[in-house]
């Protein structure tokens, strides 16, 4: 991967990484393996990792200067061109590095941007990821200017007597400004459109959890069950195939509609400036009236992956959401051996098992509801209407003062049509 002067980012078609990891109180085996799945995910031909055990990361270069010795005779014998840490590292840690190296030094929240930029489609996906990488850049441009501060160019950017690494770091700043006034824009044309789905009265669910767990497949199998296959996304086995929030409206045979929302997969040690850079998208999460947790059961940690998405589900706002765990996968997990609760599905979106139960749940969860008896007046027919298509009607008569109405809504409908209902 490289920068070009326009900030943009190049990935090489291949390139040969070597990885590299510090292992202090925690086993990191685990999350080691990711990083060999997230290198191959961004076109790296991985060839082999290292890992020193220390009891903090050396400040000047993460490893200490044995460690930095073998990881150089590594890369001559292996003819490795690049070395991918784990860890975040400050552009100190990177510029000494690649002096003492000798090949392209990354690190995992570089990895991951990396990934990003190159899956994002949508205008706002691409805004979020560029802020992301310009938070990240700004406080390096210090430790790893060399190859970093490169947006000074051209004549006219230069005040008299200004050091360019002063330059780059006001054109940084402009250009994030600039990217938070354009996505502040889209957040408020968010916020109009869900005013207006909630004037609708329409639920809205949204699906999350860790990367690669299946919540595309999943929409995807819910719209083939409701007939709206035409408007399936796009879903791929790998790390992060989405980034872009998709929206569509579900309906049930009787009539009861919701939205499902299929959001950005979380990841452990998903860099903190990408959190914040899409925490406008994931505001659809904090507004949603049900969560559907996705879990992959193949993956023999899986209790670690809903650790992570809990985590970053409480970071922004909506650890307390009703939330209904989906165990998915369940065709290819070898034994499973989770919990059972009324909060718990076990399906396969590929194959289809157990959809139809989860489609109940879902449905038993939004709108079973209050059986009410209500006289709507005769020039409110659009409340009429909204029963029609939102509730089940048990029974309509008409009556002197209005429709007479019985009926089973929902919790969220009884403080909208309260001033109907019959005491």
């Amino acid at each position: 991967m490289r920068f070009t002067d326009d900030n943009e980012v190049i990935v090489d078609e291949e390139y040969h990484a070597i990885l590299a990891g510090v292992q202090t109180d925690e086993d990191i085996s685990y999350s080691m393996e990711e990083l060999w799945a997230l290198a191959e995910a961004a076109g790296a031909d991985v060839a082999g990792e290292i890992i020193q055990h220390r009891e903090r990361p050396n400040t000047a270069t993460h490893i200490g200067k044995g460690k930095v010795e073998e990881l150089q005779e590594m890369c001559a014998i292996m003819e490795a061109d690049t070395v991918i840490f784990n860890d975040e590292l400050s552009g100190i840690q990177l510029r000494n590095l690649e002096d003492k190296l000798g090949v392209r030094v990354i690190d995992r929240t570089i990895l991951i941007l990396d990934i990003f930029a190159s899956r994002a489609v949508s205008k706002e996906g691409k805004l979020q990821v560029e802020l992301a990488q310009l938070q990240y850049r700004l406080p390096r441009l210090t430790g790893f200017g060399k190859s970093l501060s490169r947006l000074g160019a051209g004549i006219g950017t230069r005040g008299p007597g200004e050091k360019k690494l002063e330059t780059d770091r006001r054109h940084l700043s402009k250009r994030m400004d600039e990217i938070k006034k354009e996505l502040q824009d889209i957040k408020d044309n968010r916020k109009t459109q869900r005013t207006r789905r909630q004037k609708e009265g329409l639920p809205l669910v949204a699906l999350v959890g860790y990367t690669n767990s299946g919540k595309s497949a999943l929409m995807n199998r819910l719209l083939k069950l409701t007939e709206k296959e035409e408007k399936s996304v796009f879903e791929e086995d790998i790390l992060f195939a989405t980034l872009d929030t998709a929206q569509r409206n579900v309906k049930f045979d009787t009539n009861q509609e919701f939205i499902l929302i299929d959001t950005v997969g979380f990841i452990s040690k998903l860099p903190h400036s990408l959190v914040k850079a899409f925490k406008s998208t994931l505001e659809e999460v904090v507004h949603a009236d049900l969560l559907l947790h996705v879990v992959d059961a193949s993956y023999p940690d899986h209790d670690f992956h809903i650790n992570v998405t809990n985590q970053v589900l409480k970071e922004i706002g909506a650890g307390d959401k009703e939330k209904l765990t989906v165990y998915n996968k369940i065709d290819i997990a070898e034994e499973i051996i989770v919990p059972n609760g009324d909060e718990i599905m076990y399906i396969s979106a590929t194959r289809g098992d157990n959809v139809e139960l989860l489609m109940e749940k879902i449905k038993e969860k939004l709108f079973t509801g209050i059986v009410v008896s209500m006289l709507v007046p005769y020039d409110r027919g659009d409340i009429s209407s909204y029963l029609h298509d939102k509730s089940r009607v048990m029974q309509m008569d008409y009556r002197e003062g209005g429709t007479y109405v019985k009926a089973e809504i929902s919790k969220k409908d009884y403080g909208r049509l309260e001033q109907f209902i019959m005491k």
